[in-house]
């Protein structure tokens, strides 16, 4: 190979994603190979080590050991996908058998749980499965001990039996049962084939998701430590002044290191303080992937929680109603009554965008959360359902559909609505100042949070 060949075949290596997907193109898969001791003989084998995407789940690593020597083999599969900012709860009432084919993506960290049987398969081993899968590895390893309990401890085999027998009647759904998946990492999945159906049309209710803030327990357990507080001698800068050398955070974009959150490349996250008008300090994080091309913006408010919660309703009319500044914070939900639609709280995350951008945004998470819709696993006229809502949103989109309410609703009051007539009121948009209930100040974190006393022990 000459040196030009050589550069030019370097240039594409460090141009393609660190993990990419398995293609019939990718004749030559990058697999590193190292020397590594076998635990059995002690002496030295091979260890490969491949980067890949596995479809539907995430990025993960395959590595597979081989001993020439006494024919030890190992393999594993470890992923790489990083830790989402909310833990995910799953609970779904399994009621009939068609139930039992939702697919389960489960993580190393998730929990699985059937309340009706008081059972529960703790963190370990991720995988792609499905509920009747899960069900089935759960018999299967029950089952691999039974001859020889039978003959030692046979009391605790015959419990083990009436366990298993009962596991086996779940699969019949001759009564309704939960199936709970719990996930402080964030990063599992539980297929719900009528995502759309469970807001448009009421017509599925059996599955609930619940995204929640982790415990430092949970924090620890899945390898999240809270850093050191130090202090500094001179006292820390606060946000947006001067430093004493010409820099300041309100005029400057500060950038910093981080790894696509897609393909896990290095790239930059850029970061801004901006002060919106009529409304207050934010922190908007932009990020760029040269890799696979990935972009990604994230808001922060720079402020607490506000008393109250903010409701804003919004009647697109015009293009330029389209075209309105939307800040939404990570904690509001968003819907569309004319099309009996809503966005639980916490989908899509933070966005500093614009309504056709968060229309858009709608679509793209639903093609990209909901892969099971498309192939063998998809339900029977469900694409041709998602197809027609689709282009209900482009018609909103395009204008031509007017009239249409665009609702924003953030507990926290963290949110807004760019107002064309302000600091008049806008007769097209209608914001509402309201109470939390009990349930939004507990999805907070409100509720237990003392700020008066809170070094007095309690009795």
């Amino acid at each position: 190979m000459s040196v030009e060949e050589e550069k030019i075949s370097t240039s594409d290596t460090l141009n393609k994603p660190l993990f990419r997907d398995i293609t019939a193109e990718d004749y030559d898969p990058e697999i590193t190979e190292m020397e590594s001791l076998c635990i059995n003989c002690e002496e030295q084998g091979v260890t490969r080590i491949f980067l890949t995407k596995i479809p539907f789940f995430r990025e993960v690593v395959v590595s597979s050991f081989a001993c020439d020597h006494c024919g030890n083999k190992n393999a594993e599969l470890q992923p790489c996908g990083k830790i989402q900012d909310r833990g995910l709860s799953y609970k779904l009432n399994v009621a009939t058998v068609r139930d039992l084919n939702r697919q389960v993506v489960k993580s190393e960290s998730a929990v699985i749980g059937i309340p009706k049987l008081d059972f529960e398969i703790a963190a370990g081993k991720s995988c792609l499965t499905t509920i009747e899968g899960v069900i089935d590895q759960t018999i299967e390893g029950l089952e691999q001990q039974q001859v020889q309990r039978r003959e030692e401890h046979p009391e605790v085999a015959e419990k083990i039996d009436e366990f298993i027998n009962k596991l086996k009647s779940l699969k019949a759904v001759e009564e309704p049962f939960q199936f709970v998946l719990d996930d402080p990492s964030g990063n599992s999945f539980l297929e719900n084939p009528y995502p759309f159906s469970l807001i448009l049309l009421n017509l599925y209710q059996a599955i609930n998701v619940a995204h929640y803030a982790r415990t430092k327990q949970q924090d620890e357990a899945i390898g999240m430590f809270e850093q050191e507080e130090t202090e500094d001698a001179n006292g820390q800068m606060a946000v947006g002044q001067d430093d004493g050398k010409g820099f300041n955070t309100q005029n400057e974009v500060l950038s910093f290191h981080t790894n696509c959150p897609r393909c896990s490349s290095a790239c930059d996250t850029r970061m801004k303080l901006v002060n919106i008008p009529y409304f207050k300090e934010v922190v908007i994080m932009a990020t760029v992937c040269d890799k696979c091309g990935h972009r990604d913006n994230e808001v922060k408010s720079s402020g607490g929680i506000e008393e109250t919660g903010k409701r804003m309703d919004l009647v697109i009319n015009t293009s330029e109603d389209m075209a309105r500044d939307v800040l939404k914070s990570e904690l509001a939900s968003f819907s569309i009554p004319d099309l009996d639609f809503e966005v639980e709280m916490g989908t899509l995350g933070g966005k500093f965008t614009t309504v056709e951008g968060l229309l858009l945004d709608i679509i793209s998470q639903l093609k990209e959360s909901n892969p099971f819709f498309r192939g063998d696993s998809s339900q029977p006229g469900m694409n041709e359902k998602m197809v027609e809502f689709f282009d209900k949103i482009d018609d909103i989109v395009k204008g031509k559909t007017k009239g249409a309410h665009f609702i924003l609703d953030d507990p926290s009051g963290n949110s807004f609505i760019q107002s064309l007539c302000a600091p008049d009121p806008d007769p097209q948009l209608t914001v509402t100042r309201y109470t939390r209930t009990w349930e939004q100040n507990e999805d907070l974190g409100l509720n237990d949070m003392k700020t008066e006393n809170y070094e007095q022990t309690q009795p």
